[in-house]
């Protein structure tokens, strides 16, 4: 059996309405970087929105407000994940004008993530 290199992460449902679904694959990525894992998380459809700056700022995942998701991007980002944006999902969801943090990574196609899941060194989450 192959042993796993790395870990891709797709988060494509959780829309910025929903901060307590976006924050469980973001934990996901940290602890896999814990493991010493190589993670990417691949940002796509509306949910690309979490990497527009200024969105995640004010965005909390539980009533308590203790931590936005913007400090899970932050932290991720300083672990070692890399955060990528689907290319499409720019052009779709992105307005001219608007920027991407800069913990962001860049831009891939739909075929990156498509890569990761036929590659057996490699495990894929979807949210």
């Amino acid at each position: 059996m192959t042993e796993p290199k790395g870990l891709a992460i797709l988060i494509c449902s959780p829309g910025v309405d929903r901060p307590d679904l976006c924050v469980t694959p973001l934990v996901h990525a940290l602890v896999a970087r814990a493991m010493d894992c190589e993670v990417e998380v691949h940002f796509a459809g509306p949910a690309i929105r979490w990497l527009v700056e200024g969105v995640s700022d004010a965005r909390y995942p539980t009533p308590a407000r203790e931590k936005p998701i913007r400090a899970f991007i932050e932290e991720a980002a300083a672990s070692g994940v890399r955060l990528l944006a689907c290319s499409m999902a720019r052009s779709a969801w992105v307005a001219d004008g608007e920027r991407l943090v800069p913990e962001c990574a860049g831009a891939v196609g739909a075929a990156a993530f498509v890569a990761r899941t036929l590659d057996p060194a490699w495990g894929t989450m979807v949210f």
